[in-house]
């Protein structure tokens, strides 16, 4: 078996801006790996990401270093191995790490004639929703895109002067589950003052509150608050599982951020074995990596999987969905093709 490595940039200009309290994005810049056998290809995905500086360059170039170390793979290794091989060749771009990974898993499941997550889950039974995404906008813009997309849970980004408000606003036109996402922008003091508003208002959970570090504010939060709180920036690789297991509820996996699926199905055991929630979450992306996250749902209590929802055109088809409820395809692997 020889395999093939090619790499291919995109533009996914959003159908609407999206802001977070640190940026906002029109265009989501990405890059997709394909490998193939020469019979099955493997899909994979990496995001521009200024916070975590990603950039397609750096993506490109990261990936193209270890291009002879992946077309070198002479036998069907599993993922496992394959990922240890990259790792410290890609200790510094996990994100291309992940787009390698991903699409590995991808090409290993259509060789062994399987979808990808039959490897850790035999039944498609009691799936999480996914929720759909509200960035901050005016408060009438951000109503009028609930109206637009009826959807049975939403996050909703916050971070601006009047977070309550605009809960209290949206709940207004809309009885589903609402989440919140601070992205780091309150202090101790304003999580619980709003955690018991926001309770009051149907929030499930806050994400990420506090700045990634301050883990002592966390701390109390896990103690005091009315609400829980799920780790985002906080929990980005294997390694901080354990310590977001002290002082947070849950945690949101992100595949880009902590390399791949390989390091994730770890992370998962981990959280597990300490018994808090887990929630898998994505980038504004294609349905390539979108059809990828969603194989980690069966092991998950939450899922935020609606990058592609967000996008004007899609470059791949695969995994959709029907009010937040996964709809997988009937193929092999992920289930995603390039358009």
């Amino acid at each position: 078996m020889k395999l093939q490595l090619d790499i291919q940039s995109f533009e996914l200009p959003l159908q609407h801006p999206f802001t977070i309290s640190r940026y906002t994005v029109t265009v989501q810049k990405t890059v997709v790996v394909a490998i193939s056998d020469g019979e099955f290809t493997g899909y994979g995905e990496a995001t521009v990401n200024p916070y975590y500086n990603s950039s397609v360059e750096s993506l490109k170039t990261s990936i193209e270093n270890v291009k002879t170390v992946v077309e070198e793979v002479s036998e069907s290794i599993h993922p496992t191995q394959f990922w240890k091989r990259l790792e410290p060749k890609l200790h510094d771009n996990y994100f291309a790490l992940c787009a390698l990974d991903c699409a590995y898993w991808d090409l290993y499941a259509k060789q062994h004639q399987k979808p990808l997550r039959r490897f850790w889950s035999e039944h498609d039974t009691n799936l999480p929703k996914t929720n759909f995404t509200i960035g901050i906008d005016d408060i009438e813009v951000m109503q009028s895109k609930i109206l637009q997309k009826p959807w049975a849970i939403y996050k909703v980004k916050l971070g601006t002067k009047n977070d309550v408000e605009i809960i209290e606003k949206l709940r207004e036109v809309t009885d589903a589950v609402f989440r919140v996402d601070a992205n780091c922008a309150w202090t101790v003091e304003e999580t619980l003052k709003n955690a018991v508003i926001l309770k009051e208002l149907g929030v499930e959970f806050i994400e990420q509150p506090l700045k990634a570090d301050h883990w002592n504010g966390m701390k109390i939060l896990k103690k005091e608050s009315v609400l829980p709180i799920i780790a985002d920036e906080s929990c980005q690789k294997l390694e901080d599982v354990s310590k977001c297991a002290e002082v947070f509820h849950g945690i949101n996996i992100k595949l880009m951020k902590c390399g791949g699926i390989t390091p994730a199905l770890q992370m998962i055991e981990i959280a597990k074995a300490n018994n808090i929630k887990l929630m898998a979450g994505c980038m504004t992306e294609s349905s390539i990596g979108i059809s990828n996250l969603t194989q980690l749902a069966p092991l998950l209590d939450y899922i935020d999987a609606d990058g592609a929802l967000l996008l004007q055109k899609d470059i791949a088809k695969g995994v959709t969905f029907n009010d937040g409820e996964i709809i997988y395809t009937e193929k092999n692997g992920s289930g995603a093709t390039l358009l």
